[in-house]
């Protein structure tokens, strides 16, 4: 009896075996039947070829040409600027000026069929010629419309007769981290070079390449030469400009950002309305949110910015922000730290308003903010001071909200600032730097630069500085 069953179980388990091979084996039929030859080239394999042809003939290489005046001493004593003090620039130790052309490679995008082009301002820092080459040869003279250190970006003019092929603005804030993007660019000065890869991440901050650290990261390859060039999406759009690698050889590691299309669109916009850029002033500080400061303000994560100052007739008094509000998001797009909150607000054109979103205790409100550029309250009154004293060769501004943001300074803009050192001057040799705030002198308040420039005519035995530095107060004494 056992035998009987145990040969019947066998050979329905047979039976089941062989249904489900056949049903495999039919599936897999079907499957086959459905093949068909490819009918073109991009059936047979992936190609990005089709969204280079639209973009490469508006990816130009720029070329920029400065001149620099070498004088070579005779002597190494020559080289010291205490002695070239006494002797002067042209003095007898000093041998014959030699020109010198340095010239640098990099690579730009066409925006608009008119020729406006955009770059990195690295690229043509301090230039006196630039060129661009376009991918089909031609090579035109370029204007310099406008150069912004703080953003690392910069708008050209092609001198030629257009139409030119030109890249449109793409949405960069609808950009998702695996995203395939094409970074195209002249790395190395070999010529027109296309790579490919994915978005790695979104609003990167930390990269010490722009004021306003936000930045799309991509492991396509960005090699010197790139700077200016394209980041491209799959529909053509320019999504970014190539700035930056991260690397100790010199190489692609396959870490690359590109300052995001948005950023780059202001840029462009206030190049047409002017050549110069304005941004727009809040008139508070903020802060990051450490995970002690969300638990002690109940909060289930760190997010957004907590507002730690606000500034008397600035537009965020107006607007009603208070010391100890959360800012956690801008018109909408949520700001997490403050390389972020940094990023939205200054890309808003000044003019109208903003919406900023606030965590206020246990509510969440919307508030309205004035987009206005930062005023000057008091007048700059330039100074360059050339009395003998530890503050000879430094030129000297009074501060206002406008001077501020132009030395992109933090805190209450009130006081004398250091604009500019002369190098090997005796402000120099003190160790003073540009952004410096000079409070006092010999224990009196500097109260403006036309008494600073009065108390350096003094001939103290021993001065005395309060020289205010990142928020900090430093004393400084030394011999008269």
């Amino acid at each position: 009896m056992a035998t009987a069953k145990s040969s019947g179980a066998f050979r329905f388990s047979i039976a089941v075996l062989l249904g489900l091979f056949a049903g495999f084996a039919g599936a897999a039929q079907a499957q086959q039947d459905n093949r068909q030859v490819p009918a073109s080239a991009a059936e047979v394999k992936l190609s990005f070829a089709p969204i280079v042809k639209q973009v490469a003939p508006a990816v130009v290489n720029v070329y920029a040409r400065r001149k620099v005046v070498e004088r070579r001493s005779v002597s190494p004593f020559f080289n010291d600027p205490f002695f070239r003090r006494f002797f002067g620039e042209n003095g007898p130790g000093m041998g014959q000026p030699r020109e010198r052309v340095q010239q640098s490679l990099g690579s730009g995008v066409i925006i608009s069929a008119d020729g406006i082009v955009i770059t990195n301002h690295h690229v043509i820092k301090d230039a006196d010629e630039v060129r661009v080459a376009l991918n089909d040869r031609r090579e035109f003279d370029a204007d310099i419309i406008l150069k912004d250190e703080r953003t690392d970006l910069a708008v050209l003019r092609i001198k030629g007769k257009g139409p030119f092929d030109f890249v449109p603005f793409a949405d960069s804030d609808s950009l998702e981290v695996g995203d395939i993007v094409l970074a195209i660019g002249n790395p190395f000065g070999v010529g027109q070079t296309v790579t490919q890869g994915i978005v790695s991440a979104l609003a990167r901050t930390q990269v010490g390449v722009t004021d306003y650290q936000f930045f799309i990261q991509t492991d396509a390859a960005i090699n010197p030469g790139n700077s200016g060039g394209a980041l491209v999406d799959m529909n053509g759009g320019l999504v970014g400009i190539n700035s930056a690698i991260f690397s100790r050889s010199g190489g692609s590691n396959g870490i690359g950002f590109a300052i995001p299309a948005h950023m780059a669109r202001f840029i462009a916009s206030q190049a047409e309305q002017g050549g110069k850029v304005q941004r727009p002033w809040l008139g508070a500080t903020v802060q990051l949110v450490t995970a002690e400061i969300a638990e002690a303000m109940s909060l289930d994560r760190p997010r957004g910015v907590l507002v730690t100052n606000v500034y008397e007739g600035s537009p965020a008094e107006d607007a009603q922000l208070r010391v100890g509000d959360l800012v956690v998001a801008i018109d909408g797009k949520e700001v997490s730290d403050p390389d972020s909150f940094g990023y939205r607000f200054a890309t808003k054109r000044p003019g109208g308003t903003s919406t900023f979103t606030l965590q206020r205790g246990p509510d969440q409100v919307d508030v309205r903010v004035a987009l206005k550029p930062a005023p000057e309250t008091v007048p700059r009154d330039t100074r360059a001071l050339t009395e003998y004293s530890p503050f000879e060769g430094a030129t000297v501004m009074n501060l206002s909200p406008a001077v501020a943001d132009e030395l992109r300074l933090d805190g209450d803009p009130e006081g004398v600032v250091v604009a500019s050192i002369e190098p090997g001057s005796a402000a120099a040799r003190v160790g003073l730097r540009v952004g410096d705030i000079v409070r006092a002198v010999n224990d009196q308040e500097v109260q403006s630069t036309r008494m600073l420039e009065a108390i350096t005519r003094s001939k103290p035995r021993v001065w005395q500085l309060s020289i205010e530095r990142n928020g900090k107060v430093n004393r400084i004494v030394l011999r008269g």
